[in-house]
């Protein structure tokens, strides 16, 4: 999945592009179509010939949206990296020029990191594009679709296993009306005339009827019946509703650490350009510069997240669709 992204950006990283690097993005408008599996059209073209349950349509229509979420905050992380090269030429600055004395900086050079963290201060947190709120609707619109894909299939499985009771009582009950008369008829046949040569004929229907019925039962296990099916279907579905709800849960709770790390280090950046000390930006520099490693790995954490979140998109859709054509891998 990684590789399918850095393909679509030509063959470079997403941590190793540069603050030079183009802010458009076009590339990110076509991405979930690029990545999907299988493509909401394939599945719009099934439809025409396959009838499917709404509710999987609706799971088909959310795995989608995740899709386009995982979209967004991947884009995001792509701007912090660009904006974070401000920070990083802030530091490399910092590192190259500074008196023997008094490990002052130079008053050029000063300017010029001042100018450096300015920028930084000035963009919009790019991962505040999907807020806590956003996360929180989705996990409460997720939460009713496994609601339902699951109170569906409660209900089709007791169905089948009312179901099933019914039709063992009635064969018991067939069975057993079956066996009185042919008991009756062998009692009768052993006091008639002819009761030599037509008991072990009656005998012999009496013991293969319980072979016809055992044989006969066989095909049937095999076989799911169409509501069987869709039991297995909306099984499949609910599960990776559910393997979604719990992916976006771990998401949001690593999207708000970062958009808090980006927020402090912008609020910080900026009160150093107010104050203008040049003790206080030493002082800022060496904090970045301690945090840096720490703060790009979490958006690393992140970014590999994403790629996981869709591949087990992917994965569950594919699982349906081979619920749905009766074909296992």
């Amino acid at each position: 999945m990684c590789n399918k992204v850095q393909g679509q950006l030509g063959g470079t990283n997403i941590r190793g592009l540069s603050s030079s690097s183009s802010s458009s993005l076009p590339f990110f408008t076509h991405l979930t179509e690029y990545l999907l599996e299988p493509r909401q059209e394939t599945l719009m073209d099934m439809t025409k010939s396959i009838s499917i349950h709404h509710l999987l349509l609706d799971y088909f229509e959310a795995s989608l949206d995740a899709c386009h979420y995982c979209d967004v905050i991947l884009e995001g992380i792509h701007k912090t990296h660009l904006n974070y090269g401000k920070i990083k030429m802030a530091i490399k600055l910092s590192n190259t020029v500074c008196t023997i004395d008094d490990k002052l900086l130079q008053f050029g050079h000063q300017q010029a990191i001042y100018k450096e963290l300015a920028a930084f201060a000035s963009y919009r947190n790019p991962l505040s594009v999907v807020s806590p709120d956003h996360f929180r609707d989705i996990h409460d619109s997720y939460m009713v679709l496994l609601h339902k894909l699951t109170s569906k299939r409660r209900k089709i499985r007791r169905r089948l296993k009312f179901k099933g009771i019914f039709k063992k009582i009635g064969g018991i009950g067939i069975r057993i009306s079956h066996s009185a008369l042919l008991i009756a008829m062998l009692v009768f046949a052993i006091h008639s005339i002819v009761g030599v040569v037509v008991a072990p004929g009656v005998v012999g229907c009496f013991v293969g009827l319980f072979k016809h019925k055992r044989i006969k039962r066989l095909p049937g296990n095999l076989k799911l019946s169409s509501r069987e099916r869709l039991g297995e279907q909306l099984d499949v579905a609910a599960k990776g509703v559910y393997i979604l709800i719990n992916d976006f849960n771990t998401m949001s709770r690593m999207v708000k650490r970062l958009h808090n790390e980006i927020e402090h280090r912008r609020s910080v950046a900026c009160m150093c350009v107010k104050n203008g000390k040049c003790v206080i930006l030493r002082e800022v520099v060496r904090e970045f510069h301690d945090d840096e490693s720490s703060f790009l790995d979490q958006l690393q954490e992140l970014e590999e997240h994403i790629y996981l979140c869709f591949l087990t998109i992917n994965r569950s859709r594919r699982l349906v669709i081979q619920e749905i054509m009766g074909t296992k891998q």
